[in-house]
């Protein structure tokens, strides 16, 4: 395999003892979610809907699959599930081993359960991953097909305690700003090609960048020969579950995505628990978790490590989102822990088909860019309302624990310049559409965080401001600067304690602003300086 940093693998020889075909141990998945977890809940939504399988288990190895890091098993691990899926339902093995494996497609009533050191890592070679029809970053485009993906099924799962390796070393393009120098110089030795300070492993992905105008999908490829030729380009998620019912992933790890690494599009009943997921700090599009138009959701008990995004919630870009009108709604964020990665818990860009009744608690963040980050920018439309955030914990946040920004324009926090921002909203404003995106009815509590940048942005449309907002009970200690309020409306900030250097509130453009009990029905242009007590 060729990948970015050449791995040696030492092989023991070992053999397996076939497993029989069918027995009871462990073939039922057990709903180990604690019913409290709905309790108090600000919203009303359902109980989130977990799979069951029926008594019936095999091992991939009766399929033909050899656990030798060189055998590539794609056919054996499809057929095993295509076999367990024609007799009803039950459990797929994959044992303990190093599997090399091409796409896996998930299908109805099947559990894929990983056994403690069973490590399935998908081949770099791009020709295995055919070109389809999808969506990615909320738009209607053409991608590879993902390492894992699932369409149209109900009730699957993949659990256990494997670990999946997708290779995203050989797919993504490395910005030369994110490496050291040495680590630069490695990469370009290693092969690919260089373009404006940034590595892309083939001439061909460099081709597909080069097509792109609209984020990454690319424009005017027409013929299937073109399709192909830019093939590395078109970088997949890792995990891609579509239209599906009942779905379950719990106690695997998922790591080294082509570009984001577990993407639910179009989903109901979904549970993500227990769940680790490691990409490198430098991937490109690595965003962890994109749950993007899914309804009744958990996000539980996990552990993200991002090269983007780490938690985000989407629903769709533009107009295509718009069309799709499938809002991301009833979602609990709960006991989760961020490593790194441009935003803990993420709103948007992509939201323009609506999101609602969202509650994080009890989360952790440890040195992500920015905390809590909603983004979005004209042309989206989309709204983004009932929003409940209580008990987040961060240090180390080198941008703002809390930032609304409705002139995103597509960079990480601190990538863009002062002078990107004012330029974009010098802008004449234009008047409300269905392209005017609206955040609204957001409440956050009980957040401490130490070492920040900014303490908090909020910046939105002159045509749309942010609208009832409640943060209240916040201690950010060590901040480079206070708060900043542009375009804001009925806003209440209460009980927040900012420890920086000089004032701590600093507002302009906003309506009934309400500081611990006072209000301050318009302030203008000309802005305003404050304290908080």
């Amino acid at each position: 395999m060729n990948t970015l940093f050449k791995k040696l693998f030492t092989l023991t020889a070992f053999s397996f003892a076939l497993l029989p075909v069918q027995y009871a141990v462990h073939a039922q998945c057990k709903n180990s979610i604690d019913e409290n977890i709905y309790k108090e809940l600000p919203f009303n939504m359902p109980k989130v809907e977990q799979p069951s399988f029926p008594d019936y288990t095999v091992s991939i190895l009766q399929f033909g699959a050899k656990g030798d890091g060189t055998t590539l098993n794609t056919k054996a691990i499809n057929d095993a599930i295509k076999a367990v899926n024609a007799k009803g339902g039950g459990k797929v093995v994959i044992p303990e081993g190093l599997w090399l494996t091409g796409p896996i497609e998930l299908l109805s009533n099947v559990n894929l359960y990983t056994e403690k050191n069973a490590l399935v890592v998908f081949t770099d070679d791009f020709n295995a991953y055919p070109i389809l029809e999808t969506s990615f970053e909320g738009l209607n485009t053409r991608r590879c097909q993902s390492p894992i993906s699932a369409r149209n099924t109900e009730n699957i799962a993949i659990t256990g305690h494997g670990v999946f390796d997708g290779s995203g070393d050989s797919w993504r393009p490395v910005k030369k700003s994110k490496l050291t120098a040495s680590q630069w110089d490695a990469l370009v030795k290693s092969g690919g090609v260089v373009d404006k300070s940034i590595w892309y492993p083939t001439a061909g992905s460099l081709k597909g960048a080069l097509a792109c105008k609209n984020f990454n999908n690319p424009e005017g490829i027409e013929t299937d020969e073109e399709w192909n030729e830019i093939r590395p380009w078109l970088r997949p998620v890792l995990l891609n579950i579509v239209k599906s019912k009942k779905v379950l992933l719990e106690g695997v790890t998922f790591k080294n995505s082509p570009s984001w690494c577990l993407h639910p599009l179009s989903c109901e009943h979904i549970t993500i628990n227990q769940v680790k997921v490691f990409n490198p700090w430098y991937s490109q599009n690595g965003d962890a978790l994109d749950l993007e138009s899914c309804k009744n959701a958990l996000i539980i008990n996990n552990i993200f490590d991002a090269g983007d995004d780490a938690i985000c919630i989407k629903s769709g870009k533009d107009e295509d989102g718009r069309k799709r009108g499938e809002p991301c709604q009833n979602v609990i964020v709960k006991n989760n822990t961020v490593l790194h990665g441009h935003g803990g818990f993420v709103v948007g860009s992509e939201m323009s088909g609506g999101v609602k009744n969202i509650y994080v608690t009890d989360c952790t963040f440890l040195g992500t860019d920015v905390g809590l980050r909603f983004k979005s920018t004209r042309g989206r439309g989309g709204v983004v309302e009932g929003i409940y955030i209580h008990n987040i914990h961060m240090i180390d946040i080198p941008h703002e624990p809390l930032l609304f920004d409705l002139f995103y324009g597509g960079k990480a926090a601190g990538e863009e310049t002062e002078e990107d921002l004012k330029g974009r909203m010098k802008t004449t404003v234009p008047q409300v559409t269905v392209e005017t995106p609206s955040f609204r009815d957001i409440h956050i509590s009980n957040i401490i965080c130490k070492g920040s940048g900014r303490a908090m942005f909020f910046n939105g449309l002159p045509e749309m401001p942010i609208k009832n907002v409640t943060v209240k009970d916040v201690i950010i200690n060590d901040a480079k600067e206070g708060v900043v309020i542009s375009q804001a409306e009925g806003v209440t900030l209460e009980n927040i304690r900012i420890k920086t250097k000089g004032h701590t509130l600093n507002v302009k453009n906003a309506k009934n602003l309400k500081v611990d009990g006072k209000v301050y029905t318009t302030i203008g242009t000309e802005g305003k300086v404050l304290d908080f007590k």
